[in-house]
This record gives C-alpha cells, structure tokens and sequence, in this order.
C-alpha cells in the first residue's frame, strides 16, 4: 500500500509515492516515510502561519511606533496652545492702546511724551508679533477673502459696495493660527446684497 501527497521536495526526490519500492529496504523506524511527510507537511504550515503573524505583529508594531511619534511632534508643537490663547488676549490689549495712543499723539498734541508712549507701544506689538512668529503663532488677515467656517466666526453682515457677496469687509477681533491650526477664530462681517 502507498500514500499519495503532492509537495514539492518529495516530488522532486521520490516521485509522487512515498512508500518504497522495494520492502525489503523499509528502514526500522518507529514513523513511516508517509507519516514522515505527513508530519513535514504539518510543520511547513505552521512555520507559514508563524511567519505570517509575525509580519502582521512586526506591521502593527512600526503603525504604533508611527503614531506615537506623530501623537509626540504634535503635543511639541501644540503644547503651548492654551498659553498662546491667552497671550493672544494681551496682544490685543497691546495693540488697542497702541491705537489709542495714535489718536491722543496726533500732530495736534504737542506733548512729547505721549508720543514716546505710543512709539513704546508700537515696539512692543512689533516685538511681540515677531515672537508669535518664531513660535508658529500667525495673525489672520482675512479682510477680502472668502468665509471659512473653520478660521471665521460671523458677528455682522454688512452691505457688500464694491465687495462680492461672501467675502470677509470687516474684522472686529483678529483670529490666530498656531502652526497651520486655528487657536482663535476671527470675529468677522461678512459682505451681503443690499437689499432694496
């Protein structure tokens, strides 16, 4: 009696029937030649199930090593997003006394100190927007673009002279971006069709 199975290696060296030709030259052993590659037949599966997971493990790992990294670089970048918001508030502060000292310093006021106040103050503003900057904190200028809701928030329509509908006429509070992600939306009037 013979056994039939179809791998590649016994093909190659025994033909396609495992038992051999002549009984008189079966070895003495315990297992079978059939039970042999039966047995090799079995171990070659498992060998390609174990090498199979353990790419699947190796993927999952470099994935969660990836995410981890992009998780760390944001919480680099993003970190000082609620200490930027609340500079934001004192930039604001800043530049709006810079403008009141603007008007109060006009030609028409001959006190020199009020004048070096506001040169002060313009300083300090220019100072303070070039270290946003070093840290990837950005002003929005949006007047004359289109509406976004994700950088703008609508406080105003105003009628749109010279304007096309849609477009951003006014900003009653500057929106920033801290490296590309919005940390305060804009306050902005938004042009419409006069209706009459």
């Amino acid at each position: 009696s013979s056994c039939v199975f179809s791998t590649a290696a016994q093909q190659r060296s025994t033909g396609d029937e495992c038992g051999p030709e002549d009984p008189r030259d079966e070895p003495k052993h315990p297992l079978s030649d059939c039970a042999l590659e039966h047995k090799a037949i079995k171990l070659e599966e498992q060998v390609r199930d174990l090498t199979e997971r353990y790419r699947k493990a190796l993927a999952d790992s470099e994935n969660v090593r990836r995410r981890t990294q992009k998780f760390v670089e944001d919480a680099k970048l993003f970190g000082i997003q609620s200490f930027c918001r609340d500079l934001v508030e004192v930039a604001d502060i800043l530049e709006k006394t810079a403008e009141s000292a603007a008007e109060e310093a006009e030609p028409s006021n001959p006190n020199p100190t009020l004048k070096k106040i506001y040169e002060g103050l313009s300083l300090i503003e220019a100072k303070l927007q070039s270290v946003f900057a070093k840290h990837g904190l950005q002003k929005m200028n949006p007047v004359g673009g289109k509406y976004d809701p994700y950088d703008h928030e609508i406080v105003c329509h105003v009628p749109a002279e010279g304007m096309q509908p849609g477009t951003i006429a006014l900003v009653t509070q500057d929106g920033y971006k801290l490296h590309g992600r919005t940390i305060r939306h804009a306050l902005v009037g938004v042009a419409v069709e006069s209706q009459e």
